[in-house]
C-alpha cells in the first residue's frame, strides 16, 4: 500500500530539513533531496508497527495558508 503525505522542506544551515505535517516526523539532510530521503525512510519506520487501522485512521489536520503582516 502506498499513501501520499505532505512535506515541507525549510533550510536550517547547512542542512535541509524534511518535516511531514501530517504526523510530525521530521529528518534532514545536506541535500534537499537527502533529507527527502531521509524522511521517506524515516516514514517507513514510523509506520512499519503501524496496524491497519492506524494506517486508515485519520492523521493530524493541516491547514496551509497565507496571511499578511505589516512590517514597520
Amino acid at each position: 500500500m502506498k499513501i501520499y503525505l505532505n512535506v515541507i522542506v525549510t533550510t536550517e544551515p547547512p542542512w535541509y530539513v524534511a518535516k511531514c505535517p501530517d504526523n510530525s516526523v521530521c529528518s534532514q539532510g545536506k541535500t534537499i533531496e537527502e533529507a527527502l530521503d531521509n524522511l521517506v525512510e524515516a516514514l517507513e519506520l514510523y509506520f512499519a508497527d503501524a496496524s491497519p487501522d492506524d494506517l486508515l485512521g485519520p492523521l493530524l489536520p493541516v491547514f496551509m495558508t497565507t496571511v499578511e503582516v505589516s512590517l514597520s
